[in-house]
């Protein structure tokens, strides 16, 4: 039986690797120039921090046993990457359409 706190802790590593997924796909949409180097840069690159991230805060003792190495990379990295892409893809503003102020980065 899994316990209100192991609950909780799942779904801090949940939270946190969605927002990351986020963060990361818009700035690889942001600094890259095409399209599937964007889409390229995220399959490869995100599940990696994801899993630094899984590897830190659950041995830190948070989230509980979900029993096998499949269902963990399932709910805490393939979830989330797919919750944070298809948050930066689906109601984030294309890069493009961003308009900045003139005097930006001076």
């Amino acid at each position: 039986m899994v316990s209100v706190v192991e609950l909780v802790g799942l779904l801090v590593i949940l939270g946190i690797n969605a927002a990351a997924a986020a963060l990361l796909t818009r700035i690889f949409r942001v600094r890259l120039n095409t399209q599937w180097g964007a889409v390229l840069y995220s399959i490869l690159l995100i599940p990696v921090v994801l899993l630094v991230v899984v590897l830190i805060l659950g041995g830190a003792g948070l989230g509980p046993n979900l029993g096998s190495p499949a269902t963990v990379v399932g709910v805490t990295i393939v979830l989330p990457m797919a919750l944070g892409m298809a948050f930066d893809y689906f109601w984030q503003p294309a890069p493009d359409e961003v308009e900045l102020p003139d005097n930006y980065g001076s």
